[in-house]
């Protein structure tokens, strides 16, 4: 696991204990490194890659948070602890509408655990820390720089997004701690947007790195499902198994899943999605949420697409995405 031990931050962008009013290494020592093994023929191999690494955070006996896509279809995950020492961990619960995963420890990690806050009373300033596995040097001063909506090319949106700066390098299932020094939200991707012009206090002409966060507030309803049964006891969005992006108000396909519907359908990359149900879409959010308003997982839904100079309509018969991924394995 070289990629989670031998790397630092630089020491001017790592947490002081002196500017925090809590105990920050009780806070990081909460932060584990996680590492996923996933079998080749698994329908995320190709996309998320066969062996993912990243961090969890310890939030109860031996119950670890973490960002989903780090053990989607996982065969085995260990746990690295701060001392050295790994633990072998059980992918147990994973929620495709949040984005959150929840591995249990298979062994003992007698390390305290990090209190759960509030993101919805988090502010935009707020000095935060963005804890990385292995402690204050693996960890990020930062501040919140902005929330609002998140749209995913994989059929993602959260109403409420946390969005930091600077960026942690290795910010997959990274902890975000609050003032308070509680868990305020789960790191999720790296992305890049504009600076602000002076009356920001930025600079202009150059673009910035921002770590996406999603918020923790997300997990109080549909932690006990994610212990009891592995997934949010409710029924399912319907999934078309499609990457999009957004381009000058236009929805274009990016990718298809293999033998999801969307490819079942003969859609193609290149395709501009122009409507859902007879209604005009413009961005991302907008077609997904049209698409989810439609009913549960299995309902047909009616696209209007444009390729090659030519409008027509198609019917995808949705599915639950769940159903094409690899149970975790039960140890």
């Amino acid at each position: 696991m070289a990629s989670l031990i031998e790397w630092k931050v630089p020491p001017s962008a790592q947490p002081r204990a002196e500017d925090y009013a809590y105990d920050l290494e009780r806070a990081l020592s909460a932060v584990v490194g996680l590492h996923s093994i996933i079998l080749p023929d698994a329908f995320t191999a190709d996309t998320l890659g066969p062996e993912r690494a990243g961090n969890g955070v310890l939030i109860g006996d031996g119950l670890v948070l973490t960002i989903g896509y780090l053990i989607t279809e996982a065969e085995t995950v260990w746990l690295h602890l701060g001392d050295g020492r790994v633990v072998q961990g059980h992918a147990l619960g994973l929620d495709q509408e949040t984005g959150f995963g929840l591995v249990q420890a298979l062994g003992k990690i007698d390390l305290p655990a990090l209190a759960l806050g509030s993101s919805h009373a988090a502010q935009i300033g707020e000095r935060v820390v963005v804890g990385g596995a292995g402690g204050r040097t693996r960890s990020l001063a930062g501040r919140i720089a902005a929330k609002q909506e998140f749209a995913g090319y994989w059929e993602y949106v959260l109403d409420e997004a946390i969005f930091t700066y600077p960026a942690h390098p290795n910010w997959g299932g990274t902890a975000l701690i609050s003032s308070k020094g509680e868990l305020i939200g789960i790191g999720s991707l790296q992305i890049e947007r504009a600076r602000e012009g002076k009356s920001g206090g930025m600079g202009g002409g150059k673009s910035e790195h921002l770590n996406m966060t999603v918020p923790v507030d997300l997990l109080t309803p549909i932690l006990d499902d994610l212990r009891k049964f592995g997934r949010v006891n409710k029924p399912v969005r319907p999934w078309l198994g499609l990457y999009s992006t957004e381009i000058e108000e236009k929805i274009v396909i990016v990718g298809i899943a293999p033998k999801g519907p969307a490819a079942r359908a003969e859609l193609k990359t290149g395709d501009v999605v122009l409507s859902v149900a007879g209604e005009n879409v413009t961005t991302l959010a907008g077609f997904y949420r049209k698409v989810w308003a439609l009913g549960n997982s299995e309902v047909e839904v009616p696209l209007t697409l444009y390729r090659e100079g030519v409008s027509f309509d198609v019917r995808v018969n949705s599915s639950d995405r769940q159903k094409f991924l690899k149970a975790p394995r039960m140890h």
